[in-house]
C-alpha cells in the first residue's frame, strides 16, 4: 500500500512537472508566432462552440456575446497644444472628423481627452485600432467590458492606412476571432461594435453595402500638413473600404465590423454624413489588409510595403476623349517611377493596367489593396493593354522609404507615455548586427514618427540604440522599462549609427 502511495506521488509530481515544462514551451513558442498563429493556438483551447450564420429571421446575439468582451475603450489624454507644422488647425480636428469623441476643451496648459475603440487580436495584449485614434496622444488607456484597465504603449502606426497596434502587459484576454473579408458579400449582415458617443459596448446590426469603396478620407489630414498639389495627386494612403449601414457613430472608431459568426471582417474607421453623426453610410477597413499591416508593426514597428511604381489614373468618360482610348476599366499610367518595378517589366506610360493576378481593375481600390497586402520583393502578375493587345506581366515588388505622419508631446508621464511621445518605433538588433556594430545590447529605430521628440532633436531611423538611462535594452518592452528610469525629465540615450562610433546624447521631455 506504501509503495502504491508513493508511485501515486511520483505520477502527479511527474505530470504537473510535465504540465509546467510543456506550458513554459508553449508562452516560448508563443513569442515567435504570427498573430494568426496566436488566434489558431488560442482558439484550439478554447473552442468557441462553432456559431454560425443566421437563416431567417436574424439572431445576433451569440455573436455579439463572443465579440463584446474583446473590443475595448481607448482613452488617449493629449496636451493643450498645436501640431508643429501642421499649418495651423486644431489638433481636435482629426478626431471630430473621423469621429473620435473630445470630451473636453480646455486652456492649452491643460491637457484634452478623446475617446476611441479597439479590437484585441491576441490573448497577451495586442490590440488594433486606428491611428487616427491615437496620434495625438501623450498617454493611452483600454478598458475592457469587464471595467479592468491597462496603459498602452504603441507598437507602430500609420496614417496612409489609419491603422495602429497597441500592446499591453496582460495574459489571457478576450479576443476577436480573424474572419475572411474577401468573401464579404454585399448584403450580408454584420454587426458594428464598439464605444460611440461616449457610451459603454454598443452593438449595431446592418448589412455590407458596398465593398471596395474610396472616399479620399486618408488624403484631408495630409493636405492639413500642408501636403502639395502634386503629391495629394499621387497619394500613398491605401482605401479599399467596406461600407455598411449598421449604425457607427463618433467614438466607433477602430471598432469591430464582424459577420454573424463573429468574425471580424473589418475595423470601423470612417462615416460619410453631413452632420457628423451617422447617416446610413459607414466604412471600415477589411481585415484581411488590416492583418498583414499589424504584423508589420509587431515585426518590424513600421508597414513594409511594396510598390509597382507607378502613378495612374482611373478611367473616365473624360479620360478616354483626352488619351483616345476605348477601355472602360482599368487604370491608365500617367508615369513610370525610374528604376521602379513596373519599368523592369516593360510596363510604359500610356499602358492600361486591366487586371491583377487575372481578376479585372475596375478602380484603383483593386490594385491598392492587393499590394498593400505585400512586401517589397512579392511577386504579383499584372495584365495591361497596349496598342489593343494584352500582355501578362510578372511585377517583383520594390520597397521605398517613408516616414508616417504622427505627432507625440512633452509632459512629465509614465514610461509608456515617455515612449509614446518620443515618436519611435523598435524592433530588436539581430546578432549579426550586434556583432558588426561590436555591442552586446541594441534595438533598432525602425521608424521616427514626424512631430516625436526623437524627430524634433533629429534622432534618425537605424540608429541603434545600446542602452537608454545607462539601461541595455534589446526589445520594445526594455526599452519602456528603461524610459521609467528617467530623470528630471531628460532621457539618456547611447547608441551606434550604421557607420561611425557610439554617440551619447540626451533628449529632453520638455523643450
Amino acid at each position: 500500500m506504501k509503495k502504491l502511495g508513493i508511485t501515486l506521488l511520483a505520477a502527479i509530481v511527474g505530470g504537473v512537472i510535465a504540465v509546467g515544462a510543456f506550458k513554459l514551451f508553449e508562452n516560448k513558442q508563443m513569442d515567435n508566432m504570427t498573430l494568426e498563429e496566436r488566434q489558431n493556438v488560442y482558439y484550439a483551447n478554447n473552442p468557441t462552440g462553432g456559431i454560425t450564420a443566421s437563416t431567417g429571421n436574424p439572431d445576433f446575439t451569440e455573436a455579439a456575446a463572443a465579440v463584446s468582451p474583446g473590443v475595448v475603450h481607448i482613452q488617449v489624454t493629449m496636451s493643450g497644444r498645436n501640431s508643429r507644422g501642421s499649418g495651423g488647425g486644431s489638433p481636435f480636428d482629426l478626431f471630430e472628423e473621423f469621429f473620435g469623441v473630445p470630451q473636453q476643451r480646455r486652456g492649452p496648459s491643460r491637457p484634452a481627452t478623446a475617446s476611441g475603440s479597439g479590437v484585441i487580436i491576441s490573448p497577451d495584449g495586442y490590440i488594433v485600432t486606428n491611428n487616427h485614434v491615437v496620434e495625438e496622444a501623450d498617454k493611452i488607456e483600454v478598458m475592457l467590458t469587464d471595467k479592468r484597465k491597462f496603459e498602452a504603449k504603441v507598437i507602430g502606426r500609420d496614417a496612409n492606412f489609419d491603422l495602429a497596434l497597441l500592446k499591453v502587459t496582460a495574459n489571457d484576454l478576450p479576443i476577436v476571432k480573424f474572419g475572411n473579408s474577401d468573401a464579404v458579400q454585399i448584403g450580408e449582415w454584420v454587426l458594428a461594435v464598439g464605444y460611440p458617443l461616449g457610451l459603454q459596448s454598443t452593438v449595431t446590426a446592418g448589412i455590407i453595402s458596398a465593398k471596395g469603396r474610396r472616399i479620399g478620407i486618408l488624403d484631408e489630414p495630409q493636405r492639413g500638413r500642408g501636403m502639395a498639389q502634386e503629391e495629394q495627386m499621387i497619394s500613398n494612403a491605401v482605401e479599399s473600404f467596406l461600407q455598411t449601414d449598421a449604425v457607427i457613430n463618433r467614438g466607433n472608431s477602430g471598432g469591430a465590423l464582424v459577420n454573424a459568426r463573429g468574425e471580424l471582417i473589418g475595423i470601423n474607421s470612417a462615416i460619410a454624413s453631413p452632420t457628423g453623426t451617422y447617416a446610413g453610410y459607414g466604412f471600415a477597413i477589411p481585415i484581411n489588409l488590416a492583418k498583414k499591416i499589424v504584423e508589420d508593426f509587431k515585426e518590424f514597428g513600421s508597414v513594409k510595403r511594396g510598390y509597382v511604381g507607378v502613378t495612374f489614373t482611373e478611367i473616365s468618360e473624360a479620360l478616354r476623349e483626352e488619351v483616345g482610348i476605348d477601355d472602360i476599366n482599368g487604370l491608365y499610367v500617367r508615369d513610370v517611377v525610374k528604376g521602379g518595378a513596373a519599368e523592369a517589366a516593360g510596363i510604359k506610360s500610356g499602358d492600361v493596367l486591366t487586371k491583377i493576378e487575372g481578376k479585372v481593375i475596375y478602380g484603383s481600390p483593386d490594385l491598392q489593396e492587393h499590394v498593400a497586402r505585400l512586401r517589397p520583393g512579392d511577386k504579383i502578375n499584372l495584365t495591361y493593354k497596349r496598342d489593343g493587345k494584352e500582355k501578362t506581366v510578372s511585377v517583383t515588388l520594390k520597397g521605398e522609404e517613408k516616414k508616417s505622419a504622427a505627432e507625440d508631446a512633452p509632459s512629465t508621464a509614465s514610461a509608456k507615455e515617455i515612449f509614446n511621445r518620443l515618436g519611435a518605433s523598435f524592433v530588436p538588433a539581430g546578432d549579426a548586427k550586434k556583432r558588426e556594430l561590436g555591442v552586446k545590447s541594441g534595438v533598432v529605430i525602425s521608424q521616427v514618427h514626424r512631430g516625436g521628440i526623437f524627430e524634433y532633436f533629429g534622432v534618425e531611423r537605424g540608429l541603434v540604440v545600446t542602452e537608454i538611462n545607462g539601461q541595455p535594452v534589446n526589445n520594445a518592452d526594455e526599452v519602456e522599462k528603461a524610459l521609467g528610469k528617467t530623470q528630471r525629465d531628460i532621457v539618456r540615450v547611447t547608441g551606434v549609427p550604421e557607420k561611425g562610433s557610439t554617440v551619447q546624447f540626451n533628449v529632453p521631455l520638455n523643450y
